[in-house]
Protein backbone atom coordinates (compact mmCIF):
# COMPACT_ATOMS: atom_id res chain seq x y z
CA UNK A 1 0.00 0.00 0.00
CA UNK A 2 1.31 3.35 -0.91
CA UNK A 3 2.64 5.70 1.93
CA UNK A 4 -0.21 7.71 2.05
CA UNK A 5 -2.57 4.96 2.32
CA UNK A 6 -0.95 3.33 5.36
CA UNK A 7 -1.08 6.89 7.59
CA UNK A 8 -4.77 7.19 7.00
CA UNK A 9 -5.43 3.64 8.23
CA UNK A 10 -7.16 3.71 11.65
CA UNK A 11 -6.00 0.27 13.34
CA UNK A 12 -7.43 -1.49 16.32
CA UNK A 13 -5.96 -3.95 18.02
CA UNK A 14 -7.75 -6.07 20.74
CA UNK A 15 -5.74 -7.01 23.34
CA UNK A 16 -2.36 -6.02 24.80
CA UNK A 17 -0.35 -9.77 25.21
CA UNK A 18 2.38 -10.85 23.11
CA UNK A 19 0.57 -10.98 19.88
CA UNK A 20 -1.47 -7.47 20.36
CA UNK A 21 1.97 -5.62 21.62
CA UNK A 22 3.90 -7.06 18.80
CA UNK A 23 1.10 -6.26 16.28
CA UNK A 24 0.55 -2.83 17.94
CA UNK A 25 4.82 -2.01 17.25
CA UNK A 26 5.05 -3.41 13.61
CA UNK A 27 1.97 -1.83 12.54
CA UNK A 28 2.29 2.12 14.55
CA UNK A 29 6.00 1.48 12.46
CA UNK A 30 4.04 1.89 8.93
CA UNK A 31 2.74 5.50 9.61
CA UNK A 32 -1.07 4.48 10.64
CA UNK A 33 -3.15 5.03 13.81
CA UNK A 34 -3.27 2.47 16.12
CA UNK A 35 -5.04 1.68 19.15
CA UNK A 36 -4.81 -1.01 21.86
CA UNK A 37 -7.89 -2.04 23.99
CA UNK A 38 -7.40 -4.38 26.55
CA UNK A 39 -9.88 -6.25 28.85
CA UNK A 40 -7.66 -5.74 32.13
CA UNK A 41 -7.48 -3.03 34.05
CA UNK A 42 -3.60 -3.03 34.08
CA UNK A 43 -1.28 -5.23 32.60
CA UNK A 44 0.66 -8.03 34.91
CA UNK A 45 0.83 -11.32 33.40
CA UNK A 46 1.57 -14.51 35.23
CA UNK A 47 3.98 -17.47 34.52
CA UNK A 48 7.50 -18.07 34.17
CA UNK A 49 9.63 -17.71 31.52
CA UNK A 50 10.15 -18.74 27.80
CA UNK A 51 12.64 -18.54 25.29
CA UNK A 52 12.78 -15.53 22.40
CA UNK A 53 13.53 -17.01 18.79
CA UNK A 54 15.75 -16.17 16.51
CA UNK A 55 13.71 -15.17 14.11
CA UNK A 56 11.71 -13.00 17.02
CA UNK A 57 14.98 -11.61 18.03
CA UNK A 58 15.43 -10.38 14.68
CA UNK A 59 12.00 -8.68 14.19
CA UNK A 60 12.73 -6.76 17.46
CA UNK A 61 16.54 -5.69 16.05
CA UNK A 62 13.98 -4.39 12.79
CA UNK A 63 11.50 -2.43 15.01
CA UNK A 64 14.36 -0.76 16.68
CA UNK A 65 13.66 -2.06 19.90
CA UNK A 66 15.64 -5.14 20.51
CA UNK A 67 18.27 -3.58 23.06
CA UNK A 68 15.08 -2.84 25.24
CA UNK A 69 13.92 -6.79 24.63
CA UNK A 70 17.86 -7.80 25.77
CA UNK A 71 18.35 -5.80 28.42
CA UNK A 72 16.09 -8.55 30.52
CA UNK A 73 16.96 -11.92 28.60
CA UNK A 74 19.31 -14.31 28.79
CA UNK A 75 20.91 -15.48 25.81
CA UNK A 76 21.32 -19.47 25.84
CA UNK A 77 23.31 -21.17 23.43
CA UNK A 78 21.43 -24.94 23.52
CA UNK A 79 18.04 -26.83 24.87
CA UNK A 80 18.66 -30.68 26.53
CA UNK A 81 16.35 -32.97 26.66
CA UNK A 82 16.81 -35.97 29.65
CA UNK A 83 15.58 -38.86 31.20
CA UNK A 84 13.71 -38.16 34.48
CA UNK A 85 16.66 -39.07 35.98
CA UNK A 86 19.08 -37.00 33.91
CA UNK A 87 20.22 -39.16 31.36
CA UNK A 88 21.11 -37.27 28.19
CA UNK A 89 18.57 -37.78 25.27
CA UNK A 90 19.49 -35.01 23.01
CA UNK A 91 21.49 -31.74 22.92
CA UNK A 92 20.17 -29.54 20.17
CA UNK A 93 22.17 -25.66 19.42
CA UNK A 94 20.21 -23.08 19.26
CA UNK A 95 20.48 -21.91 15.69
CA UNK A 96 21.72 -18.15 15.32
CA UNK A 97 20.32 -16.27 13.04
CA UNK A 98 22.10 -13.21 11.13
CA UNK A 99 24.25 -11.15 13.35
CA UNK A 100 24.55 -13.75 15.41
CA UNK A 101 21.67 -13.65 17.33
CA UNK A 102 20.67 -15.84 20.21
CA UNK A 103 17.71 -17.69 22.22
CA UNK A 104 16.83 -15.35 24.79
CA UNK A 105 15.28 -16.82 27.72
CA UNK A 106 12.71 -14.26 29.32
CA UNK A 107 10.68 -13.91 32.45
CA UNK A 108 7.06 -13.38 30.65
CA UNK A 109 6.43 -10.07 32.79
CA UNK A 110 9.61 -8.53 31.90
CA UNK A 111 8.94 -9.55 28.53
CA UNK A 112 5.34 -7.76 28.78
CA UNK A 113 6.66 -4.82 30.32
CA UNK A 114 9.91 -4.45 27.60
CA UNK A 115 6.89 -4.70 24.88
CA UNK A 116 4.54 -2.00 26.56
CA UNK A 117 7.57 0.21 27.06
CA UNK A 118 8.49 0.56 23.27
CA UNK A 119 4.48 1.35 22.38
CA UNK A 120 3.62 4.87 22.07
CA UNK A 121 1.94 6.73 25.25
CA UNK A 122 -1.73 7.11 24.93
CA UNK A 123 -1.87 4.23 22.21
CA UNK A 124 -3.24 1.68 24.88
CA UNK A 125 -6.48 1.97 26.56
CA UNK A 126 -6.88 -1.08 29.88
CA UNK A 127 -10.11 -1.42 30.88
CA UNK A 128 -11.84 -2.41 27.52
CA UNK A 129 -13.52 -5.68 27.53
CA UNK A 130 -14.74 -6.57 23.74
CA UNK A 131 -18.64 -7.13 23.92
CA UNK A 132 -19.20 -7.10 20.04
CA UNK A 133 -18.05 -6.60 16.39
CA UNK A 134 -19.64 -5.97 13.66
CA UNK A 135 -17.69 -6.31 10.22
CA UNK A 136 -19.08 -4.14 8.19
CA UNK A 137 -16.90 -4.77 4.96
CA UNK A 138 -14.68 -1.78 4.72
CA UNK A 139 -14.48 -1.05 8.48
CA UNK A 140 -15.39 -2.92 11.75
CA UNK A 141 -17.48 -1.55 14.94
CA UNK A 142 -16.49 -2.37 18.46
CA UNK A 143 -18.95 -2.09 21.16
CA UNK A 144 -17.17 -2.60 24.77
CA UNK A 145 -18.45 -3.47 27.87
CA UNK A 146 -18.57 -0.32 29.45
CA UNK A 147 -20.67 1.45 26.95
CA UNK A 148 -17.92 2.81 25.06
CA UNK A 149 -17.46 1.90 21.18
CA UNK A 150 -14.91 2.17 18.46
CA UNK A 151 -14.77 1.97 14.68
CA UNK A 152 -11.68 1.13 12.59
CA UNK A 153 -10.65 0.48 8.91
CA UNK A 154 -8.79 -2.90 10.53
CA UNK A 155 -9.18 -4.41 13.38
CA UNK A 156 -6.68 -6.93 14.76
CA UNK A 157 -8.36 -9.54 17.31
CA UNK A 158 -4.82 -10.59 19.44
CA UNK A 159 -7.54 -11.83 22.29
CA UNK A 160 -6.10 -14.93 23.00
CA UNK A 161 -7.56 -18.63 23.14
CA UNK A 162 -10.83 -17.59 23.97
CA UNK A 163 -11.13 -15.25 21.20
CA UNK A 164 -14.24 -13.03 21.06
CA UNK A 165 -13.11 -11.90 17.78
CA UNK A 166 -12.86 -15.41 17.03
CA UNK A 167 -16.23 -16.74 17.94
CA UNK A 168 -18.39 -14.12 16.60
CA UNK A 169 -16.78 -13.65 13.00
CA UNK A 170 -15.22 -16.83 12.17
CA UNK A 171 -15.34 -19.82 14.42
CA UNK A 172 -17.35 -21.09 18.02
CA UNK A 173 -15.42 -23.99 18.07
CA UNK A 174 -14.27 -24.34 21.63
CA UNK A 175 -10.76 -24.61 23.31
CA UNK A 176 -9.50 -28.25 23.07
CA UNK A 177 -8.34 -29.73 26.55
CA UNK A 178 -4.95 -31.83 26.16
CA UNK A 179 -5.45 -33.82 29.30
CA UNK A 180 -2.72 -32.31 31.18
CA UNK A 181 -1.73 -29.58 34.02
CA UNK A 182 1.29 -26.82 33.54
CA UNK A 183 1.80 -25.89 37.38
CA UNK A 184 4.77 -22.98 36.61
CA UNK A 185 6.67 -20.70 39.38
CA UNK A 186 9.83 -18.93 40.08
CA UNK A 187 12.10 -19.74 42.28
CA UNK A 188 15.68 -18.33 42.95
CA UNK A 189 18.78 -20.36 41.36
CA UNK A 190 19.96 -20.41 45.49
CA UNK A 191 16.68 -22.44 45.76
CA UNK A 192 17.49 -24.76 42.68
CA UNK A 193 19.73 -27.60 44.73
CA UNK A 194 22.62 -26.89 42.53
CA UNK A 195 20.93 -27.35 39.08
CA UNK A 196 21.30 -24.73 36.86
CA UNK A 197 24.53 -24.56 36.14
CA UNK A 198 24.19 -22.10 32.68
CA UNK A 199 21.48 -19.93 30.46
CA UNK A 200 20.12 -23.21 29.18
CA UNK A 201 16.98 -24.92 28.95
CA UNK A 202 16.69 -28.55 29.99
CA UNK A 203 14.27 -30.70 30.00
CA UNK A 204 13.40 -34.19 31.97
CA UNK A 205 11.06 -36.65 30.69
CA UNK A 206 9.33 -39.18 33.47
CA UNK A 207 6.07 -40.84 32.94
CA UNK A 208 3.27 -38.64 32.09
CA UNK A 209 5.51 -35.76 33.20
CA UNK A 210 7.58 -33.10 31.80
CA UNK A 211 10.46 -30.99 33.79
CA UNK A 212 11.59 -27.34 32.53
CA UNK A 213 14.09 -25.68 34.11
CA UNK A 214 14.66 -22.71 32.32
CA UNK A 215 17.38 -20.40 33.46
CA UNK A 216 16.68 -16.39 34.49
CA UNK A 217 19.82 -16.08 35.88
CA UNK A 218 20.00 -12.39 34.80
CA UNK A 219 17.37 -12.11 37.52
CA UNK A 220 19.30 -14.86 39.77
CA UNK A 221 16.53 -17.02 39.33
CA UNK A 222 14.99 -20.29 37.07
CA UNK A 223 11.56 -21.04 35.89
CA UNK A 224 10.21 -24.50 36.54
CA UNK A 225 7.38 -25.79 35.04
CA UNK A 226 5.80 -29.25 35.39
CA UNK A 227 3.44 -30.47 32.81
CA UNK A 228 1.87 -33.57 34.08
CA UNK A 229 -1.46 -35.67 32.32
CA UNK A 230 -4.55 -35.03 34.42
CA UNK A 231 -8.42 -35.69 33.53
CA UNK A 232 -9.45 -32.62 35.03
CA UNK A 233 -10.17 -29.94 32.38
CA UNK A 234 -11.55 -27.11 35.07
CA UNK A 235 -9.20 -24.05 33.55
CA UNK A 236 -7.69 -23.17 37.18
CA UNK A 237 -8.04 -26.83 38.76
CA UNK A 238 -7.30 -26.94 42.54
CA UNK A 239 -4.22 -28.97 43.07
CA UNK A 240 -2.16 -29.39 46.35
CA UNK A 241 1.30 -29.90 47.27
CA UNK A 242 0.59 -33.80 47.45
CA UNK A 243 -0.56 -33.63 44.49
CA UNK A 244 2.73 -31.76 42.52
CA UNK A 245 4.70 -34.53 44.45
CA UNK A 246 3.09 -37.61 43.13
CA UNK A 247 3.78 -35.68 39.33
CA UNK A 248 7.59 -35.84 39.77
CA UNK A 249 8.00 -39.20 41.74
CA UNK A 250 10.91 -41.43 40.25
CA UNK A 251 12.50 -37.82 39.25
CA UNK A 252 15.59 -37.20 40.14
CA UNK A 253 16.09 -36.59 43.79
CA UNK A 254 17.06 -32.66 43.09
CA UNK A 255 14.17 -31.95 41.68
CA UNK A 256 11.29 -33.40 43.81
CA UNK A 257 13.26 -31.48 46.34
CA UNK A 258 12.74 -28.30 44.08
CA UNK A 259 8.46 -29.49 44.20
CA UNK A 260 8.58 -30.08 47.82
CA UNK A 261 10.47 -26.41 48.85
CA UNK A 262 7.68 -24.80 46.46
CA UNK A 263 5.70 -22.04 47.68
CA UNK A 264 2.26 -23.18 46.35
CA UNK A 265 0.89 -19.32 46.80
CA UNK A 266 3.24 -18.40 43.73
CA UNK A 267 2.52 -21.53 42.17
CA UNK A 268 0.30 -20.56 38.46
CA UNK A 269 -1.96 -23.74 37.98
CA UNK A 270 -4.08 -24.21 34.79
CA UNK A 271 -5.32 -26.62 32.95
CA UNK A 272 -3.39 -27.04 29.79
CA UNK A 273 -5.65 -26.22 26.01
CA UNK A 274 -4.97 -25.55 22.55
CA UNK A 275 -7.66 -24.86 19.47
CA UNK A 276 -7.88 -26.96 16.44
CA UNK A 277 -6.92 -25.13 12.91
CA UNK A 278 -9.18 -22.10 12.23
CA UNK A 279 -10.33 -22.41 8.20
CA UNK A 280 -10.43 -18.71 8.00
CA UNK A 281 -8.60 -15.85 9.57
CA UNK A 282 -9.85 -12.67 8.26
CA UNK A 283 -12.54 -10.87 6.77
CA UNK A 284 -12.18 -7.89 4.50
CA UNK A 285 -11.60 -5.55 7.46
CA UNK A 286 -10.90 -7.81 10.70
CA UNK A 287 -8.03 -10.34 11.39
CA UNK A 288 -6.79 -12.38 14.23
CA UNK A 289 -3.19 -12.84 15.24
CA UNK A 290 -1.63 -15.25 17.88
CA UNK A 291 -3.38 -17.30 20.37
CA UNK A 292 -6.98 -16.15 18.90
CA UNK A 293 -5.87 -17.58 15.58
CA UNK A 294 -3.77 -20.82 16.49
CA UNK A 295 -3.49 -21.32 20.14
CA UNK A 296 -0.96 -24.03 20.15
CA UNK A 297 0.43 -26.31 23.44
CA UNK A 298 3.52 -25.13 24.98
CA UNK A 299 5.55 -28.25 24.36
CA UNK A 300 7.36 -26.61 21.22
CA UNK A 301 7.85 -23.35 23.16
CA UNK A 302 6.64 -21.62 19.74
CA UNK A 303 3.59 -19.87 21.54
CA UNK A 304 4.68 -16.32 21.95
CA UNK A 305 7.14 -16.30 19.14
CA UNK A 306 4.45 -17.27 16.80
CA UNK A 307 2.23 -14.16 17.68
CA UNK A 308 4.85 -11.95 16.89
CA UNK A 309 5.80 -13.56 14.12
CA UNK A 310 2.08 -13.09 12.91
CA UNK A 311 2.38 -9.20 13.82
CA UNK A 312 6.01 -9.02 11.43
CA UNK A 313 4.42 -10.70 8.45
CA UNK A 314 0.70 -8.57 9.49
CA UNK A 315 2.82 -5.34 8.77
CA UNK A 316 4.68 -6.67 5.45
CA UNK A 317 2.08 -7.80 4.16
CA UNK A 318 0.27 -3.87 4.72
CA UNK A 319 3.36 -2.86 2.83
CA UNK A 320 3.90 -5.15 -0.11
CA UNK A 321 -0.12 -5.13 -1.13
CA UNK A 322 -2.05 -2.95 -3.04
CA UNK A 323 -5.05 -3.10 -0.26
CA UNK A 324 -6.15 -3.63 2.94
CA UNK A 325 -8.16 -6.76 1.78
CA UNK A 326 -5.26 -7.96 -0.30
CA UNK A 327 -2.82 -7.51 2.40
CA UNK A 328 -4.97 -9.88 5.37
CA UNK A 329 -4.82 -12.62 2.46
CA UNK A 330 -1.32 -12.47 1.97
CA UNK A 331 -1.09 -12.81 5.61
CA UNK A 332 -2.63 -15.69 6.29
CA UNK A 333 -1.66 -17.50 3.18
CA UNK A 334 2.49 -16.60 4.86
CA UNK A 335 1.39 -17.61 8.08
CA UNK A 336 -1.29 -20.10 8.61
CA UNK A 337 0.61 -23.03 6.66
CA UNK A 338 3.48 -22.60 9.43
CA UNK A 339 1.36 -22.09 12.16
CA UNK A 340 -1.30 -25.00 11.41
CA UNK A 341 2.48 -27.14 11.41
CA UNK A 342 3.18 -26.03 14.52
CA UNK A 343 0.25 -26.68 16.04
CA UNK A 344 0.10 -30.46 15.02
CA UNK A 345 3.56 -30.77 15.97
CA UNK A 346 2.87 -29.05 19.69
CA UNK A 347 0.31 -31.94 19.86
CA UNK A 348 3.19 -34.67 19.48
CA UNK A 349 4.12 -33.61 23.09
CA UNK A 350 7.41 -34.64 23.81
CA UNK A 351 8.71 -38.27 24.83
CA UNK A 352 11.62 -40.43 23.89
CA UNK A 353 9.44 -42.14 20.80
CA UNK A 354 8.25 -38.41 19.30
CA UNK A 355 11.76 -36.86 19.69
CA UNK A 356 12.04 -37.60 15.89
CA UNK A 357 9.36 -35.98 14.55
CA UNK A 358 10.28 -33.06 15.77
CA UNK A 359 14.19 -33.63 15.04
CA UNK A 360 14.30 -36.25 11.94
CA UNK A 361 17.35 -38.27 11.89
CA UNK A 362 18.21 -37.31 15.36
CA UNK A 363 18.14 -40.78 17.20
CA UNK A 364 17.83 -40.66 21.18
CA UNK A 365 21.78 -40.84 22.73
CA UNK A 366 22.54 -43.43 25.26
CA UNK A 367 23.30 -42.82 28.68
CA UNK A 368 26.87 -41.18 29.25
CA UNK A 369 26.58 -39.64 25.52
CA UNK A 370 25.68 -35.97 24.30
Amino acid sequence: MQLSDLQNLKIAVIGAGYGGAAAAKALSLLGARVDVYEQASRIREVGAGIGLRPATMNRFREWGVFDAIAEVTSPSDYFEILTATGDPIMKEAWPAAGEQTHTHLIHRGDFIDALMGVLPEGMVHLGHKLETIEDRGDCAALTFADGATAEADLVVGADGIRSVVRHQLFSQKAPVFAGEHAYRTVISVDDAHGMVVDDNLRMYIGRGTKIYLLPLRHRGQVSFDITALHPDGTWAPGVTKEDLLRTVEGFDERLVSITRDLDMDTVNIRAVYDIDPVDTWHSDSVVLVGDAAHSMLHHQGQGANSAIEDGGALADALREASSVKEALALYQATRKPVTDELQRISRQGWTEDEIDEVFPGQKPATAGQE
